[in-house]
Parts: C-alpha cells; structure tokens; sequence
C-alpha cells in the first residue's frame, strides 16, 4: 500500500514537471500530431522526460508506463506494481490555453489505482490521494511551489435531494453521455477539461461523470486514486469494476461512471 512519502514525492514530481509546463505555456505553442492523429506539444514531451527522470531516482524498481513513450511504442513489462504517467493531460485544453490541463501520476497496485497526484498548474491547484491517507487539495504555483498552502482535506458529498450535477468533458462530449444522464435526476450540467473532472466530483462540487468516449489508462488513473480516496468510485457502466493493467485493450480503458456518493444511485 502507498504511504505517506511515496504521495508527497509524487507531489514533488508533479510540481517539478507543471513548473517546465508553464514556462513554455508562456512561449508560443508549437503543435504536432501523433500517429492517433491527438496533438502533442513540446510540453508533452519535456514533462515526461522530467517525471520519468525523477520516477526513475526514487523508485527504481517499478516500473512507469507514460503515455509518450508509449505512443512511441516504448512500454515496458510490468507486473502488479507499476506507474501510470500523463505528462499533460488535456492537451488540447493546453493549445487553448483555458488552463484545464492536468500533470497525472498515479501507482497502480494488482489493477488498483491507490495513489494519485492531478496538478493543475496554470491554476495553481493540486489533489493527491491514497488508500487508507484521504484526498488533498493544495493550493501551489508552479513557480512558487515554497509558498503552498496547507492540505485541505476534501471528499465527496452526500446525493443532493434537489437533483445531481453532473459533469463532463469539455472537449469530448457525445450525445451517448447526454442519452445516460436522462435516466439520472440531473438539475445542472457543468463541463471541464482534463482529469479535472474526477477532481471536481471529490472535492463534492459535482455528484457524476459518465464518459462514453474514449480514453487511455493514464488518463484515468491518477482522477481515479484521487476521486477514491475522497469517498467516491468509478465503475464499468455495468457496475464491474474497473481496473488498470490491461495489456490486451492495448491499455484503453473502456466506458465508465464516476460517482461520488456510490450508494445513492
């Protein structure tokens, strides 16, 4: 199981890479497209290469599976203990400079995501989370990272009595997830980019996230830890639970529901 050192050294690692993320936010931005046809910057790549470099440091003996060195065709073996690495989630939101863009690392345990670190840095907000230690939110600038404030403990709320708010992607929404929230009591919709999503719905500020796109286990793992840890769970759309590891998708994820009060609905 995670401890309390191995989520403060992600913690670290997060900042460092969104500190490189926001100096070349701050250039003009040079887009290129991966063989999927998804854009990819240059801070895609100079993030992994720090994350990977500082994994590498402080746990040499598990291994990281990220989402550029895979799309390079670099995965390496990995058994029930590894790491789940997206250098810059939302990259599209990135290119848009809306600031939903998301460092994601998280530890995978025999499927598991048990810790997990999303970090914002163009909004100064980070969420990390384990098993058995809770869900954080610091507030953090990536180039002040000394003048973080204290952890503020978050969690998931309760099934609100007047109607869920539900929440969903920015860039990737579908008539398939509209069709899914007509069969839930939903009062508002609201939208955000990246692993940001899971992060809302475990801060209590939005109750469900159904995603019927697709996405990619790095995509999810670290909302994934985070949103757990916080009270909340994500599943299947058929309720099975939903695991990471699986070589055989080629380590796409299929269709799932994040909730946040699991036992209500």
């Amino acid at each position: 199981m995670p401890d309390t050192s191995l989520l403060t050294e992600l913690t670290d690692i997060s900042i460092d890479a969104g500190a490189r993320i926001m100096t070349l936010y701050e250039r003009p931005i040079k887009v290129t497209e991966k063989d999927d046809k998804s854009p990819v910057t240059e801070a895609d790549q100079a993030a992994e290469d720090i994350i990977l470099a500082r994994l590498a440091k402080a746990f040499p003996d598990i291994p990281v599976v990220s989402e550029e060195a895979a799309a390079a065709g670099h995965v390496p073996d990995f058994g029930d203990r590894f790491f789940l690495v997206d250098p810059l989630d939302g990259t599209r939101e990135y290119i848009k400079r809306n600031g939903e863009f998301t460092v994601n690392i998280a530890l995978v345990e025999k499927g598991v995501a048990t810790a997990g670190v999303v970090y914002a840095p163009a909004k100064s907000l980070l969420y990390a989370g384990a098993n058995d230690l809770g869900a954080h939110e610091i507030k953090v600038d990536a180039h002040k990272p000394a003048d973080a404030a204290a952890p503020r403990t978050i969690t998931t709320r309760p099934m609100p009595d007047d109607g869920l708010v539900a929440i969903a992607s920015r860039s990737h929404r579908d008539q398939k997830t509209e069709e899914f929230l007509n069969h839930y009591n939903v009062r508002d919709i609201v939208t955000a980019g990246s692993s940001l999503k899971f992060c809302v719905v475990a801060r209590g500020d939005a109750d469900i996230y159904p995603r019927h796109g697709r996405t990619m286990e790095w995509d999810t793992a670290a909302g994934h830890a985070v949103l757990t840890a916080a009270g909340g769970t994500i599943t299947r759309l058929d309720g099975t639970p939903f695991l990471y590891g699986k070589s055989a998708d080629g380590l796409a994820n299929p269709f799932f529901i994040a909730k946040g009060d699991p036992t209500a609905y």
